[in-house]
């Protein structure tokens, strides 16, 4: 893939083994368009399909994440004949298959917090601001934002911010479970750097294994046959082998696993 590239509104970049998207619309706090919304699938089957990419951020130019969906396009982002656009570009960030990390700072904000919701981890800024704001709106939430939302934060938190519409900060989105860590306001994109740098020292099958697995049991379905699956993988793969000899070696490990 190009060092970057992407179109209305969006960049995407490949540096060290992690692919960046960032949200470029900081005249419009990165409100996502019908065409936004249209290309977040792409540019994420694009990096699913580089092998070199093992991990993948999610982030918004100009000091704010994403203050969601452009409201001068809801009617063609809320028209589709398979689903709203933001409910697929959603379920693409939460399909791929490596892990994602959402950098944030500044708003995070309807579609914008569906996004950061999607993704398997959420840093961000000490003085960031969370709302999922549908109730401003008179709109019900998609069904499958708000299944995620409540395995994610649970019934109660999930429904005080559905009924509220209400901005929280990012203590009380740490507290009720939306973020795994805030940092320092100006720090957030160093620290998801040097998180991800880590990530891709990592086995990338354990990851993956650990990502399908997790994201079944969640979902409350069988997980059985996709555990004997991934445990064939481990068997047909190098990165025990390379991972105990690392160990006793006193070395850092060189896994090889690139996916399927």
């Amino acid at each position: 893939m190009a060092s970057d590239e992407g179109r209305d509104g969006l960049r995407c970049a490949v540096a060290d083994g992690v692919g960046t998207i960032t949200i470029d619309r900081p005249a419009k706090r990165n409100a996502m368009s019908a065409d936004m919304w249209r290309e977040l699938p792409v540019l994420l089957d694009r990096l699913a399909a580089d092998r070199s990419v093992r991990a993948v951020v999610l982030t918004g130019a100009g000091g704010d994440f994403c203050a969601g969906a452009d409201i001068s396009e809801l009617a063609d982002i809320n028209r589709h004949d398979k689903g709203h656009l933001s409910t697929l570009a959603e379920e693409a960030v939460a399909a791929f298959p490596k892990p994602t990390v959402a950098a944030i700072e500044g708003f995070c904000v309807g579609g914008g917090c569906q996004l950061a919701v999607a993704c398997d981890l959420r840093f961000a800024a000490e003085d960031a601001r969370f709302g999922i704001t549908p109730a401003k709106l008179g709109i019900v939430y998609p069904a499958a934002a708000t299944a995620r939302l409540v395995r994610l934060v649970g019934p109660s938190a999930a429904k005080y911010l559905l009924y509220s519409a209400d901005i929280v900060d990012a203590a009380h989105a740490l507290r009720i479970g939306l973020l795994n860590e805030t940092v320092p306001a100006g720090t957030v994109h160093d620290r998801v750097a040097a998180f991800t740098a880590t990530l891709t020292t990592r086995s990338l099958l354990t990851q993956c294994a650990t990502k399908d697995i997790v994201d079944t049991i969640a979902a409350d379905r069988p997980v059985e046959d996709l555990v004997r699956s991934w445990l064939d993988e481990v068997v047909a793969g190098g990165d025990v082998a390379e991972g105990v000899s690392a160990f006793l070696e006193r070395r850092q490990p060189r896994f090889t696993w690139a996916g399927n």
